[in-house]
């Protein structure tokens, strides 16, 4: 392919990013409004996986500052090659515990703290990178008897989970995240989860983050309380088919 067919179609994919940007930055909006927020209540994180380096620096262009991934080896790779770009990187998939202390150490928010072995491998992490890490805790919206399956720690097991990130030295507690179950309203499952956040909060008032509510679900996420939202297939289409 010569310079000058790299160059359209890096151009026609910019524009069709910063088209699919605009409609989900949209759609925020009138949620913020709708809801009686402010628009700035709730940050956008664009979920890269998948997605490359170039795509990820196109975004940064137009001003998305947040971005998410799940796959370690793919998302440490992207935060070097982008080291220059004024990025935070959020973790949002499952964590192996054999791979927590090295997602701390490029990661600025692990979103999905969902059991206790995480916390020391995840505090060691970032004591070697020298600066603290902003938690989330997973709570599963699953009910227990549900086929959803869904991730995250029991909201029975939320209070103790969520205490031990407070503890850790280089930690920090920031809220909870979770994901709408597939079998239902996913209004009534962020019902669940605004009070989940009340009690969390009622114990750990610094824990105002609430990451909740995707490409599909994202208006019912703000109507109730979300402070961040983790949107991928709106904002950068279908997944290449090469993955």
């Amino acid at each position: 392919m010569s310079a000058g067919q790299d160059a359209t179609r890096a151009e026609a994919r910019r524009e069709e990013l910063a088209e699919r940007l605009d409609v989900v930055r949209e759609r925020l909006a009138a949620a913020c409004a709708a809801a009686g927020r402010a628009v700035d209540d709730v940050t956008l994180v664009a979920v890269t996986k998948f997605f490359g380096a170039a795509d990820v620096r196109t975004l940064a262009a137009l001003g998305v500052t947040e971005v998410g991934e799940n796959r370690h080896q793919e998302a440490e790779e992207k935060a070097a090659e982008l080291a220059e770009e004024s990025l935070r990187w959020h973790f949002v998939g499952g964590l192996q515990s054999n791979k927590a202390a090295a997602v701390a150490r490029w990661a600025d928010v692990v979103e999905s703290v969902d059991r206790r072995k995480l916390v020391a491998r995840l505090d060691g992490g970032a004591a070697e990178r020298g600066r603290d890490l902003d938690c989330l805790v997973q709570v599963s919206l699953d009910d227990p008897g549900s086929s959803g399956t869904r991730a995250g720690c029991a909201p029975s097991d939320l209070p103790a989970l969520a205490d031990a990130v407070a503890e850790a030295p280089h930690l920090r507690l920031r809220g909870l995240m979770a994901v709408a179950p597939t079998d239902e309203d996913p209004a009534a499952a962020f019902d669940r989860l605004a009070e989940l956040h009340a009690r969390l909060r009622g114990d750990h008032p610094d824990a105002t983050w609430l990451s909740a509510g995707m490409s599909n679900d994202l208006e019912q996420a703000v109507e109730r309380g979300a402070t961040h939202v983790r949107v991928g297939r709106a904002v950068l289409g279908e997944r290449p088919s090469n993955q």
